[in-house]
């Protein structure tokens, strides 16, 4: 019955009565035959509706067996019964018990083959039981006749050589534990050879062999022993370890690793190993300054072994500063080299692990030694950005610890160029910019260059006031590349230079440090100060580089055979530097020495002591710039402030004149106008004195300025036998036009070293100042023009002319002859000049071309100043000008003459009819308002009416207007 409860309760069916057994009292109930179960199931059944009489049964017929059915209907019963009511409730109750039965029945012939099968198991499990008891049987029969055949001497025998088995494995133990016993000697000396991998292998063999034989008593104790020897060889092999940061052994660090790997601890080792390399750091810098303060104190006081490295910095004397910082960067160095070298014996060492597991085939060891190299991989790579920040942080320190202004110019970029190298050590060390030093160096590097340069600038105000522009006599091969301070920049040197003097590049792929240094010596050893094998050999002997040509110097070529063979031959022109495509005839080169008066001296730049000066700073600001390109922007900046002093000084020695501006001739470009400008607001102080209610910032911006140069009063450019100065003047325009070739031929390193966000302003300073250097040319040698020829005396003799002739005359006038012998005077002068100082063809050809200019304008105003005028008159002023032309051209070379057509032009004009004139007058604008009045009234009033006249003259006055 509980069979059947259970099937019921896993159908999802409430449980019947627990006992059937109560059922017999009431009538009917009863469990059902097997006809009866098969009449059950036969019969039309709908299984919703038995399920419904299944649940309507009450729960308490699921109870416990003690509960009493019968007595449980009794008592339900009414206490009026009513017959009916009692059929019906019986007849509910037979359904109830006719749905349970069927389900009942459907539930064991639903487990019918199961329970078959069942039967089926535990027969065929009988069957086994009775064979297990057959052989039992025979075995005991078998172990009968085994005992009664053995006798007991046999038994004895086998248990002798059983014993004797024993006894022999009792006697290898007894001998391995002896050995065991002895083992620690070997250990030790292992340990004194540095054999950590064979040490380590011989304790891990004896702790395995100890572990084989712990049931002996005598053995724990040594266990005992061999893990200590094992815990002491692991410290001696973290002291081992740490021997590697400052002088790495391949053989040595071969051998820790392979005790390590042993030992199962790769990666506590790389742990360790960082934390030695930074402690390394640490001892190693401490150790350096120490040294050198102690050293300097003279005494063995203990007190700087008690300070913090920052304070001890603070100790280092300036005379042992330099010594220090290249021995705390070797000493870096060291420790860098071993964590690179460390690094690549790792990179060898996987590659050799990789081969060799690809051969290999244990997946689960070589899974384990991927994954710790990938450890150790991650850690040596990221302990590169550590150890290299650890550096600067100590040489951060250093510098700080003492204020780098009380150093000279010399040992300040010496410190540069230690603090460059390292750097240069770093970014190749990790790739890592050296943000911190950078910062730290750029920041005291600005500040003392600034003062540098403001001292320099001061320095440079005095030379230029007490310059008197002589000429500094160098070699004619001059070149800046020659001087100390730009023997830097050999390395790249033009292809104008030697070629045995440019180094010779032994491999086109760039080396390292690491890769230079790595077998021996160090990057910041301090070389012994020695001269350069090529001396500094740049000045000639008064100016000529031979006596030959000393003495050929002052010879006039008067005639064809003054004409040297090898100038006929060698000729070049100085304008392009071309030689001619072909031969120069005698005319020219006779010509040629009219206007050309650098062929008597030896082609050698023009520049003043002064101008040496300069480009000797520049050199020295290039170095600065060269060792830490990130004040790059700085350095330049003031170098543009050296260019822009020298060139507003010259123009304020020799071109300033307020006259100039007024002839209308453009003398100075509009662009010149604005430099000067630009360089008087932004660094000439014009103030005399400060002015005590100057606010902070004025003075701080005046502080950034220098006093205008003043002319040295042993300067004289009043003279006219010394052509107004002519000398001083060519030596200075031509030593800044020099000065401005300099910073050309600089501008491709200024480039490369000059951040990209800059480069702006280098690309303005070179378009807008430098290219303008020339261009003073104009105002400073029109001053001379203006002043050595007599143009006044010329109007004088001009106005005594009598223009209003009645015949065409055939000889000129006598102002004509007195034009050309100022010219001859003019030219004899430059010969004087070009005897002291060699004047370059753009300088003869500036002069000429003004005294041309200036002469030709005068020409003009003298026939302007003209009362009266004929036909007759205005040949004669073409026959004059004609005359003049012709006479010109054989004492200069310049083609075309400047202004010509100004004056053919002018004198052509009276010519004009009315209509063409009026077309003329509104066309030619370059000439005064005086001119054109007087070309109307006087040499046209004689073939115009009067109203046409007013009507030309109101039309100049239309053009004038806009001028007033």
């Amino acid at each position: 019955m509980q069979k059947i409860k259970s099937l019921m309760t896993r159908q999802g069916l409430k449980s019947p009565p627990e006992s059937l057994s109560d059922l017999g009292a009431i009538e009917s109930l009863r469990v059902p035959g097997k006809e009866e179960f098969r009449e059950l199931r036969e019969q039309p059944s709908d299984p919703q509706a038995e399920q419904e009489l299944i649940n309507s049964i009450e729960q308490v017929y699921f109870s416990a067996d003690s509960f009493d059915i019968v007595r449980y209907e009794l008592e339900k019963l009414p206490p009026v019964l009513n017959l009916q009511e009692l059929e019906e409730y019986r007849d509910k109750l037979k359904q109830q018990q006719a749905a349970v039965s069927k389900k009942v029945a459907d539930l064991i012939l639903e487990k019918q083959p199961a329970y078959v099968k069942e039967l089926e198991r535990v027969t065929s499990l009988q069957t086994g039981l009775q064979l297990a008891a057959v052989i039992c049987t025979n075995g005991r029969r078998h172990l009968n006749i085994a005992k009664e055949g053995f006798t007991q001497a046999s038994l004895g025998l086998l248990a002798n050589q059983r014993k004797r088995q024993l006894l022999i494995g009792l006697l290898k133990s007894l001998r391995t534990i002896k050995t065991l016993q002895r083992t620690d000697v070997r250990l030790s000396e292992m340990l004194e050879e540095e054999d950590y991998p064979g040490a380590i292998q011989l304790c891990l063999e004896c702790q395995k062999a100890a572990s084989t034989f712990k049931h002996y008593s005598c053995i724990s104790e040594l266990n005992s022993k061999l893990q200590d020897t094992l815990e002491q060889i692991e410290e001696q092999l973290d002291v081992a370890l740490s021997k590697i940061c400052k002088n790495f052994d391949i053989n040595h660090y071969t051998k820790v690793q392979q005790a390590y790997q042993l030992l199962g601890k790769t990666q506590t080792a790389m742990d360790q190993l960082h934390m030695h390399f930074t402690q390394a750091i640490h001892n190693t810098v401490f150790q350096v300054v120490l040294g050198y303060v102690e050293l300097c104190a003279g005494n063995t006081d203990t007190k700087f072994q008690k300070l913090q490295y920052k304070d001890l910095c603070t100790h280092v004397t300036p005379d042992s500063y330099i010594p220090c910082l290249a021995d705390l960067c070797k000493a870096l160095w060291e420790v860098m080299l071993s964590y690179y070298r460390t690094m690549e014996w790792h990179e060898k060492h996987d590659s050799e692990e990789t081969v060799s597991a690809s051969e290999g085939s244990n997946v689960m060891g070589t899974e384990e030694t991927n994954f710790d190299r990938g450890y150790v991989k991650k850690k040596l790579e990221h302990g590169l950005t550590r150890i290299w920040q650890d550096v600067q942080l100590k040489v951060k320190t250093y510098l700080l610890g003492t204020d780098l202004s009380i150093f000279k110019y010399d040992d300040f970029i010496f410190v540069l160029d230690i603090i460059s190298r390292l750097m240069q050590v770093g970014e190749e060390f990790c790739g890592s910019k050296s943000e911190v030093l950078q910062e730290s160096i750029r920041k005291q590097s600005v500040n003392y260059f600034k003062n540098y340069h403001r001292t320099r600038l001061d320095e440079l105000r005095m030379f230029l006031e007490n310059e008197t522009w002589e000429l500094c006599p160098v070699k004619s091969n001059f070149s800046i590349l020659q001087l100390h301070e730009f023997k830097f920049m050999e390395q790249s040197r033009s292809p104008s230079v030697s070629p045995s003097k440019q180094p010779v590049s032994t491999s086109s792929k760039t080396v390292t440090l690491f890769e230079q240094y790595c077998s021996g010596g160090n990057p910041f050893e301090i070389q012994a100060s020695h001269k350069d094998e090529e001396t500094e050999d740049v000045l000639a002997s008064n100016g000529y580089e031979s006596d030959e040509q000393e003495k050929s110097a002052y010879q006039e070529y008067d005639s064809d055979s003054d004409v040297p063979e090898e100038l006929k031959r060698d000729y070049v022109d100085e304008q392009t530097g071309d030689a001619p495509v072909k031969s120069v005839s005698r005319e020219t080169l006779k010509s040629r020495k009219k206007s050309d008066y650098s062929l008597n001296k030896v082609n050698a730049p023009i520049l003043t002591n002064t101008t040496l000066n300069v480009i000797r700073l520049v050199g020295k600001y290039m170095q600065m710039m060269n060792i830490l390109k990130p004040i790059a922007f700085d350095v330049i900046h003031f170098m543009s402030q050296l260019f822009d002093y020298y060139l507003y000084a010259i123009y304020t020695f020799f071109g300033r004149n307020d006259s100039l501006e007024s002839t209308g001739l453009g003398l100075s470009s509009s662009r010149l106008r604005t430099t000067l400008n630009r360089i008087q607001e932004s660094l000439i102080d014009l103030e005399v004195s400060a002015d005590p209610t100057a606010t902070l910032t004025a003075a701080e911006e005046r502080k950034e300025k220098v006093p205008s140069p003043h002319l040295s009063h042993l300067v004289v450019l009043t003279s006219g036998d010394s052509l107004y100065g002519l000398a001083e003047r060519v030596v200075a325009t031509e030593s800044l036009v020099f000065l401005a070739e300099q910073f050309e031929f600089l501008q491709p390193h200024l480039d490369a070293v000059m951040p990209a966000v800059k480069k702006p302003f280098l690309q303005q300073f070179y378009s807008q100042t430098v290219s303008t250097a020339s261009e003073l040319r104009k105002p400073i040698y029109w001053i001379v023009a203006g002043k050595a020829i007599d143009y006044e005396q010329m109007l004088l003799l001009m106005a005594n002319v009598k223009w209003d002739v009645k015949e065409i005359m055939s000889q000129h006038n006598i102002y004509v002859d007195a034009l050309l012998k100022e010219f001859e005077q003019f030219n004899r002068r430059l010969n004087e000049v070009s005897k002291r100082v060699r004047i370059p063809l753009p300088v003869s050809n500036t002069l000429w071309e003004h005294c041309i200019r200036l002469a030709n304008r005068t020409i003009v105003e003298g026939y302007a100043n003209v009362k009266k005028c004929s036909n007759e008159g205005r040949a004669l002023m073409q026959l004059d000008f004609q005359q003049f032309l012709m006479k010109l051209e054989k004492l200069t070379d310049i083609r075309p003459i400047p202004d010509k057509e100004f004056v053919e032009t002018y004198i052509k004009a009276y010519y004009l009819t009315e209509n063409d004139m009026e077309r003329w007058i509104k066309e030619h604008r370059e000439y005064s308002t005086k001119q054109l009045t007087n070309l109307v009234n006087v040499c046209l009033g004689s073939h115009i009416n009067k109203k046409a006249r007013q009507k030309l003259l109101a039309a100049i006055d239309d053009i004038d207007r806009p001028k007033r």
